[in-house]
Parts: C-alpha cells; sequence; structure tokens
C-alpha cells in the first residue's frame, strides 16, 4: 500500500527543486526535468522512497527503539515539533548540541541536571535558597528546557536520524554517520545525498513539503509502537499458560475425581459376591 499518491506529492509542492545553476550533479537520478531554471523533482522516485522510509521508521518503533528527528530551519520547526511530540519520539528545533551523539554522555549529565531541578522545586530545597540563587537555577533551567527539553527522553543513542535539510544540518548527519548511526532525510537537488542511506528526494523548504511528509513518517512510526503493544499484550495474556498454569483446572478435576475412585473402589469390595 503506498503511502501517498502523486497528486498529493504535487499539490504540496513536493517536486520543486532548486535553481539550475546551484544543483548537485550527484541528484541527477531524482531529476525529472528542467523547468523555467528550476530543477523538477521526479514525484514518481519520491512516492517510492517515503514508503521505503516510513517502513524503515516502523519497524524501528516496533522494535522499541528510537528516531530523533532533526529539523532546525525556521519554517520546519513547529511542525516537526507539533508532530513528532504526539508520538513520542525526541526531536531537535533549537540548535543542535555539538558532540549531541558523539559525546552523549555529556549531554545525558545536562538532562539529569535539568531533572535535579525539577527534584529541588518538589521537595522543597529550591525554597532555602535565596532569591538570587532561584533566579540563577530557574534560568539554568529555562535554558536547559529549551535545548534538551525534547531530548529528556532519549537515555540512549537513536536507532535513526530523521533530517530536514542535510546541509543545514551537516553537523548532525556528520555525527550520525561517525557512530554508523542510518540518516533518513528529506534531500533537496542543491545537496549531496551520498551520506544519507534512505533518501527522500523533496522540497525542503516548503512549509506544506516538510508537512506532508513528516506526517507520513509520523504516522508510521504510530503505527509501529501500536504493533509492538499489541505484540506485547498478547505475549502478556498468554504467558500464564507458558507456566503451566493454564494446566490448572484440568490438575483441580483430577483431584476431585481422585478419592471419589477410591470410594467406589472400596465399596464394590464391600459388596458381598453372589
Amino acid at each position: 500500500m503506498s503511502r501517498t499518491n502523486f497528486q498529493e506529492l504535487l499539490d504540496a509542492g513536493v517536486h520543486f527543486g532548486h535553481l539550475k545553476r546551484k544543483w548537485n550533479p550527484k541528484m541527477a537520478p531524482y531529476i525529472f526535468m528542467e523547468k523555467n531554471g528550476i530543477h523538477i523533482i521526479d514525484l514518481h522516485k519520491t512516492a517510492v522512497k517515503i514508503d521505503e522510509a516510513a517502513n524503515i521508521a516502523k519497524q524501528i518503533a516496533r522494535s522499541g527503539r528510537k528516531i530523533l528527528f532533526v529539523a532546525t530551519k525556521k519554517q520546519a520547526k513547529e511542525i516537526v515539533a507539533e508532530k513528532i511530540k504526539n508520538i513520542n519520539m525526541p526531536y531537535v528545533t533549537e540548535r543542535w548540541p555539538g558532540g549531541m551523539l558523539t559525546n552523549f554522555p555529556t549531554i545525558r549529565k545536562a538532562v539529569k541536571k535539568m531533572n535535579t531541578i525539577d527534584k529541588m522545586g518538589t521537595d522543597g530545597t529550591i525554597e532555602t535558597l535565596s532569591k538570587r540563587e532561584r533566579l540563577q537555577v530557574a534560568r539554568q533551567r529555562a535554558k536547559l528546557e529549551k535545548n534538551l527539553g525534547s531530548i529528556a527522553d532519549l537515555s540512549r543513542l537513536p536507532a535513526a536520524l530523521f533530517v530536514i535539510d542535510i546541509q543545514k544540518e551537516a553537523n548532525a548527519v556528520k555525527e550520525a554517520k561517525r557512530l554508523n548511526i542510518p540518516v533518513i532525510a528529506m534531500v533537496d537537488t542543491c545537496c549531496d545525498p551520498t551520506p544519507i542511506d534512505y533518501v527522500i528526494p523533496a522540497n525542503d523548504d516548503a512549509a506544506k513539503s516538510i508537512s506532508l511528509i513528516v506526517d507520513v513518517i509520523a504516522k508510521a512510526v504510530q503505527e509501529g509502537l501500536e504493533e509492538r503493544k499489541l505484540v506485547k499484550e498478547k505475549e502478556t495474556d498468554a504467558a500464564p499458560r507458558q507456566d503451566g498454569e493454564g494446566d490448572a483446572p484440568k490438575k483441580l478435576r483430577a483431584r476431585k475425581n481422585a478419592p471419589r475412585k477410591e470410594k467406589e473402589v472400596k465399596e464394590e469390595e464391600s459388596t458381598p459376591q453372589e
């Protein structure tokens, strides 16, 4: 089943590439034609690549791992934050924190610091501080929340990255490549698709185009999470039988019947033979 059709992609302007003079020759396989000095992306290929990327995203979600969504450009930030928050996946929409993947333990320490400040608020420790200190702590908490709040649940390295605009997010892509983390990305005609594992040739500047593709990936992730939930529920239901507990009623019945049989035997023995 195709997750998008040609008309949807066309309506969202996914086919508009960059000016011909700005193109990257490595994107040639995904370019359909040139019109008025602008490259037009082959939407048939885009549809196939979206399906491929969505299936990978679904598998990762089903296995219980995380996909980190990266989109710091103005027209993509709000779209990603809104759609990805709903599926409980981590995302970066502010600045990419340098070394976020390659120096992951340090990032985790910063997240823990944020949790410690929250704990101070709940157990009343913060009340023992002076007004000035409280203000400093509040500012620190706000700064951490802005940069790292959306990745607070990321307790280990993500299984994949989803990137919008690989030129703008070049550092994120480099870090992922260094750690062999697969990258799914929307790639425009001005970009080099070589470092990307799952290329989605698409217009990465128009809000409509970004919204459509992020929506498809988010829905695939949601499907994976739901399937995982169903599998877990089935396993929970089946668990008692695996321990032999499912046979308990049979054993109970056998035990109840046993004395009756013995009684019948005794009665037979005591009955005088003719």
